[in-house]
């Protein structure tokens, strides 16, 4: 059983979380905001410091965080030379949205929605029909795409408003049910290495009057997750990458806007019982729980029936000074998930929801023995997690 010894009784006020800037400067707000300036219908550029362009390219490089990257000037050179360009000029990061991780915020990238809309709302979330933790990011098990997340991409609207619309990305990911609820529309091209991405980008740009083209590199988060930010393995991505980022810049072809972004930053979490609070060794935290979702730093705690308040009290009293803990409603109220949120998204957020502010995980070693065992983390809503760039080149 793990010991808990805390200074402060009081628990952290929700007041005080960093709620992501939805509707203004998050990670959904982007797609819309660039189609809008192309013209397509019933969308609204609401990220306001971005200009129109006739063709626009999103290159999300996952795990790449705003923290992350102003601290690595000498491995990310040209990157870090359009610091000053994100956001539209303002050299400011946006939001990735809550949770901060890859299936949530590529689910807000493509549909353009929070994840209360979009309902992909963390790494794992539970199947209100089958009473299942359904993992978002492995589709498993296997639930109906289309009824999970029933709305359009922007990328469908821009192809069927006639914008020439393409996918670049590894062939793995061609089929996979995360592709088709967050990012198909138009034509998806299967490329193995990094380089032929970016070429056949720029080539895909250059392919319509109106073109929106997207393109992604994972490594850097596999880096992280395996090995820690800052560490070698890590820095050499983020060396890689930053000259991925330079051979695409040099290829746009005219009237082009590039952005370069991510679906969330990350943070290292000491191997230690004060930094790893273990669920499945702590029976406090596990009392009353029937189901535990999310990811260490962004929990969906989802109680027996009629343990709710139990649950909640329990949670907030030993984890209360290092983690936002709110009931469903109260996250919901908070904002966390997004201005609203749809009735076939509210049971699949926890009962509790519990979002990490100091360095520190709710692990589970018997039941998610690899994620436990992960150095770099992220879900929450830190600015570590959160900030993450919007640099733009303009050909």
């Amino acid at each position: 059983m793990s010991q808990h010894v805390w200074d402060h009784p009081e628990p952290l006020s929700l007041d005080s979380a960093p709620v992501p800037e939805y509707g203004a400067g998050s990670l959904a707000d982007l797609l819309p905001t660039l189609a809008a300036g192309m013209d397509v219908p019933d969308v609204t550029a609401s990220l306001t410091e971005l200009s129109p362009a006739d063709r626009n390219c999103v290159f999300l490089i996952d795990g790449l965080g705003w923290e992350q990257l102003k601290t690595h000037p000498d491995e990310a050179p040209f990157m870090t030379s359009l610091l000053g360009s994100s956001r539209g000029g303002t050299g400011r990061p946006i939001t990735a949205g809550y949770p901060a991780t890859t299936a949530t915020s590529l689910a807000s990238v493509g549909t353009g929605l929070p994840p209360g809309a979009h309902g992909l709302p963390g790494y794992t979330a539970r199947n209100p029909e089958t009473g299942e933790l359904m993992n978002q990011l492995r589709w498993q098990p296997w639930t109906k795409p289309g009824k999970w997340q029933p709305y359009p991409t922007l990328f469908q609207l821009a192809d069927a408003a006639g914008v020439h619309t393409a996918q670049v990305s590894s062939p793995h990911f061609q089929n996979t049910p995360l592709t088709k609820v967050a990012l198909s529309g138009g034509t998806f091209h299967g490329r193995l290495t990094g380089e032929d991405r970016m070429d056949l980008a720029a080539e895909q740009l250059a392919a319509g009057d109106r073109s929106l083209v997207y393109t992604y590199y994972a490594e850097v988060d596999g880096k992280g997750h395996r090995f820690g930010v800052d560490s070698d393995p890590w820095r050499g991505q983020l060396m890689y990458v930053d000259r991925l980022v330079q051979r695409l810049a040099e290829q746009l072809p005219p009237r082009t806007a590039l952005y370069v972004t991510a679906d969330h930053g990350m943070i290292d979490i000491p191997f230690d019982e004060q930094h790893r609070i273990d669920f499945d060794e702590d029976w406090e935290l596990r009392a009353g729980v029937a189901l535990l979702g999310g990811e260490g730093r962004a929990r969906h705690v989802y109680a027996v029936p009629g343990a709710e308040s139990d649950v909640l009290t329990c949670w907030r009293e030993v984890l209360g000074e290092q983690f936002w803990v709110a009931s469903r409603d109260e996250a919901i109220a908070a904002g966390w998930f997004g201005p609203h949120i749809d009735e076939r998204v509210y049971e699949r957020i926890g009962d509790v929801v519990a979002a990490a502010r100091d360095d520190v995980l709710i692990i589970a070693s018997e039941r998610e023995p690899k994620e436990s065992a992960m150095v770099g983390n992220h879900g929450s809503m830190t600015p570590a997690e959160q900030h993450i760039p919007l640099l733009e080149v303009r050909s």
